[in-house]
């Protein structure tokens, strides 16, 4: 049975100066949340909080959010809310700014709730909106965060990253300039482009997919495929980063909705382990997970579809040539050099792979053995392919 399906918050704002649109956003406080000082560098904080400004609303900013954020930082950010209470919580940032923010929001709102364990009840999923709204603005295009009622934190203590989701979690207010990307270096520029294009791909051979969802992820593969190694070599140039901005938008709404398979999963559990970064790590799976799933027929399809508009004979091997072209490693093994190492946590990455709520939704469902074979191929590398 098809589950309903939601695009977006109440706003959702696209393309070249709709930054702007912050200054239209009526409140009385806001807390903006970001990762570094990088957005203080670029002077892109400068101008979210003159827009704020503009329309008499207080601010106070959050500085610090990590890459792959922990728990701690969450607990810390929601008590700095608790301390200015704002009533609009403005994430400014990458997928980790996003994913923090919204937990900060979950426990500024739910003080009560001790741990990242009473999330995962979806039937005790606490309420929001009762202190603030949220608006997202990325500067990164690949996690579709602002439009996805997920978030990924990490327990501080074990490791392990913990996805949950709920559409609880959807943001109120989406803003995708393109303009606050420009000064994404090509490095983060390719492995959150190549996490938009995994969304897109894993969301249309998932096992809960649909003609819209269909509709949206193909768009974002297809654009983001082309796209992406010219924002990477032109990174000043607007129409690729606008691009890339809208099939990661567009990536966000089809998976948020139909979820996401093989790649995540193990994605998640190597991220937990040795500590991965997540669109890097899914850029190295995605070819092997094209290779993996085409024992389903229909999959198959897709991936010979994809191949036809691509005008490419073999989606995996493409996708080989486009990490190679966009200086991505093509093996887990130049990320994870000692195999050793590796071979003694295979055991601990299959069993927390086949956990992952991602793995319900691939099209082929492995069982220990046969995710054992995929990971090692992905560990040796194309030769393997």
């Amino acid at each position: 049975m098809m589950r309903p399906m939601r695009l977006g918050g109440k706003e959702l704002l696209f393309g070249r100066g709709t930054l702007a649109h912050l200054a239209d956003v009526k409140a009385r406080k806001a807390v903006v949340v970001i990762g570094g000082d990088a957005l203080v560098k670029t002077g892109l904080l400068d101008k979210a909080l003159a827009y704020l400004d503009a329309s008499g609303v207080e601010h106070a900013t959050f500085n610090g959010v990590e890459p792959e954020p922990g728990l701690a930082t969450v607990r810390k950010g929601a008590s700095f809310m608790c301390e200015h209470e704002p009533d609009l919580i403005v994430a400014l940032g990458g997928g980790s700014v996003m994913d923090a923010a919204k937990a900060m929001w979950i426990f500024y709102e739910n003080p009560e709730i001790e741990g990242l364990e009473a999330l995962q009840d979806k039937e005790k999923f606490p309420k929001l909106r009762k202190k603030a709204r949220m608006v997202c603005i990325p500067t990164t295009a690949g996690t579709g965060s602002e439009v996805s009622r997920s978030i990924v934190i990490k327990d501080d203590e074990t490791g392990i990253k913990h996805g949950i989701g709920n559409m609880e979690m959807m943001p109120d207010i989406a803003i995708c300039d393109p303009e606050t990307t420009l000064t994404l270096p090509p490095r983060l520029t390719a492995e959150t482009g190549m996490d938009a294009l995994t969304h897109a791909l894993e969301a249309l051979v998932s096992n809960r997919a649909n003609m819209l969802s269909d509709l949206l992820a193909e768009k974002a593969f297809v654009d983001g495929f082309h796209a992406l190694p010219k924002a990477c070599t032109d990174p000043e140039n607007l129409d690729y980063r606008e691009k890339m901005l809208n099939a990661s938008l567009l990536a966000g709404m089809a998976f948020t909705n139909v979820s996401l398979g093989i790649v995540h999963a193990v994605a998640h559990s190597l991220g937990s382990i040795f500590d991965l970064q997540h669109g890097l790590t899914n850029a190295v799976l995605l070819p092997y997970a094209v290779s993996f799933n085409k024992k389903d027929q229909h999959a198959a399809k897709i991936y010979e579809r994809l191949e036809k508009q691509l005008g490419k004979d073999n989606l995996a091997k493409a996708l080989i040539d486009l990490n190679l072209e966009v200086d991505i490693p093509l093996s887990l093994s130049r990320l994870v050099p000692d195999r050793e190492s590796f071979l003694a946590n295979l055991d601990r990455l299959i069993d927390l792979s086949l956990q992952d709520g991602c793995m319900k939704t691939n099209p082929v469902i492995p069982g220990a053995s046969a995710l054992s074979d995929f990971i090692m191929r992905a560990y040796d590398g194309p030769e393997r392919l």
